[in-house]
């Protein structure tokens, strides 16, 4: 054992360089994305949800900057790697449908202005015309990375794909606040 780390004593270093630099920065992304959410008052399941896809990009990363260190033999790697990307590709190919609603979803958490509680309209021909201008209300109940939860006035939920919110019109109606519930739960208790 001791000639081993006697033999590989540069790759263990860098090694532990670069697990160091990886921690730090789930570290650093990790708190700048709470801070978004807390700013933008976020749901902290979506939070976590951007924190996951952060923390594995930089494992993916991690991996592909330790492969060289160690000397692995790429030709093998690539060999068994290409195997199981055609059948990936193939996969996604078939439902690429969910990488662009996970890709919708990170945008929506940091881009767009409606939030969980707020109303808003869908400018959406598919979807049941109800009221006077063709175009119903709903009540956001979840944001997820594939889709939103959405209440009807009649009190059923329609699950809308992330990748049509950033392709069709949506107009808010009313913003839900939180701090208004606060206050006015706070009324009522004096």
């Amino acid at each position: 054992m001791k000639q081993f780390f006697i033999n590989h004593q540069e790759e263990l270093l860098t090694s532990l360089i670069t697990i160091v630099v990886v921690l730090i920065l789930k570290f650093i992304f990790t708190k700048a994305v709470k801070k978004v959410g807390k700013l933008g008052d976020f749901d902290k399941v979506r939070t976590n949800l951007i924190v996951k896809y952060i923390s594995s990009a930089l494992t993916l990363i991690a991996i592909g900057i330790l492969i060289p260190i160690w000397s692995v033999n790429v030709k093998d790697i690539g060999a068994i790697l290409a195997s199981v990307f055609a059948v990936i590709g193939v996969a996604l190919f078939a439902q690429w449908s969910i990488l662009s609603n996970i890709t919708a979803g990170f945008i929506i958490f940091f881009s767009y202005p409606f939030k969980i509680g707020n109303t808003i309209r869908i400018f959406d021909k598919e979807i049941h015309e109800t009221d006077k201008n063709g175009h119903e209300a709903f009540v956001i109940e979840d944001i997820r990375a594939f889709h939103l939860h959405l209440r009807r006035s009649n009190g059923e939920i329609l699950t809308y794909p992330n990748n049509l919110v950033l392709q069709k019109g949506i107009s808010i109606v009313h913003v839900y606040e939180h701090h208004q519930e606060q206050t006015s739960i706070n009324e009522n208790i004096h």
